[in-house]
């Protein structure tokens, strides 16, 4: 079906300020029943994994090396997270992505595609235009975006890996794109490339169910501005299923004010949430010259995954619906001279005890011994 988008609102209650485009999509606003379910993610972004592997990084979980994305499905995770650049000079391309959604998805993992729409790192401090689009105007930059979307995500169809959830950029509070789609100045230019990025979801996955789209903002500790973004993005009815917030405390506040964060979010948007990125340090970092909300140590670690896990179920209405530990299948860095970072490995590659947080939640029953006969 050719979907015209046209009379687009630059501000809600404003004259009409036409954007012409044309996407090639299916009927974006399906039924509940084409849409993936939700269930509990335990989760990681793992985009790193492959790249350790392949340096020659030795994962071990007490002390008996292992492929990366084994260990962490031997204690119950079942999502993964993996980023895509639009063409960077590291590792998370395209072929890239698609090769570790591929391994993840022969373990049963389900698959989280988090779109950075650029060449690198985008987040509340960069959103860096790809250098394919530069010099675009705002409608041209528009239809490359949801050609784009439309392109990759057919891409991971037909490599047998489409995603179960989609987020339409990474980290977005301040906007996309910039300066085009940065914010609050250029509302109506972001909610274009919000639809645009969901059509394109809605025109690559074809017949098959549409994945779940993730809102992304780093704002978990923060009441009062995800209410501010939260309220304005309703009123453009963009057409997402699942709220997404970032949670380290050393940027975002107290686990008080991450709680109070997704009590405020569950009785007012009807919308499940996920915190998509949390991480601590198994290592002095972040509160080297302040009382810290747990040690950097590794059993520190341990406590922050078990608390912000105890928070998100905690979720009225049920709409906490999972947790992704950001980044930790890497190898240490060392920081002045001392081993640091939020992964879950020691410089040798054994697991910190953070791996087995969800192990009383994922194991239960004991597999059956066959015994045969003498």
């Amino acid at each position: 079906m050719t979907i015209v988008v046209e009379d687009i609102d630059k501000e809600p209650g404003s004259h009409h300020m036409k954007q012409h485009f044309v996407l090639m999509a299916a009927f974006m606003f399906c039924n509940a029943s084409s849409v993936i379910a939700a269930d509990y993610a335990v989760g990681a972004d793992l985009s790193n994994l492959k790249q350790a592997e392949d340096r020659g990084f030795v994962f071990k979980d007490n002390n008996a090396a292992k492929p990366g994305l084994q260990i962490f499905k031997d204690h119950g995770y079942n999502w993964i997270r993996l980023r895509l650049f639009h063409t960077p000079t590291m590792a998370q391309n395209l072929q890239y992505t698609i090769t570790m959604a591929q391994a993840a998805k022969k373990l049963g993992y389900k698959f989280l595609l988090n779109y950075h729409y650029s060449d690198t790192w985008a987040d509340p401090g960069h959103q860096v235009i790809p250098k394919a689009w530069e010099g675009m105007t705002h409608p041209q930059m528009v239809e490359a975006l949801f050609n784009y979307t439309r392109e990759t995500t057919t891409a991971f169809r037909e490599a047998g890996v489409l995603p179960d959830m989609v987020q339409i950029g990474n980290e977005i509070t301040n906007g996309m794109l910039w300066p085009d789609a940065k914010l609050p100045e250029n509302w109506g230019n972001f909610i274009d490339f919000q639809k645009a990025g969901i059509a394109g979801v809605e025109a690559g996955k074809a017949n098959l169910p549409r994945p779940r789209i993730m809102v992304h903002i780093d704002k978990g500790g923060d009441k009062v501005a995800t209410k501010a973004f939260f309220d304005k993005l309703e009123s453009y009815h963009v057409q997402y299923d699942v709220i997404g917030q970032s949670y380290y405390p050393w940027w975002h506040g107290t686990l008080n004010d991450l709680r109070e964060n997704l009590i405020f979010m569950a009785n007012t948007y009807n919308k499940d949430i996920i915190v998509v990125e949390a991480a601590y340090n198994w290592a002095p970092a972040e509160y080297r010259d302040s009382p810290a909300p747990f040690p950097e140590s590794p059993e520190g670690q341990k406590v922050f995954l078990e608390e912000v896990n105890r928070a998100v179920m905690a979720t009225p209405n049920g709409r906490g619906i999972g947790i992704f530990y950001w980044e930790p299948g890497v190898a240490p860095r060392s920081r002045e001279g001392r081993a640091g970072g939020r992964g879950f490995f020691d410089q040798d590659g054994n697991a910190h005890p953070v791996i087995t947080v969800f192990d009383k939640f994922t194991r239960g029953r004991p597999e059956k011994r066959v015994v045969t006969p003498e």
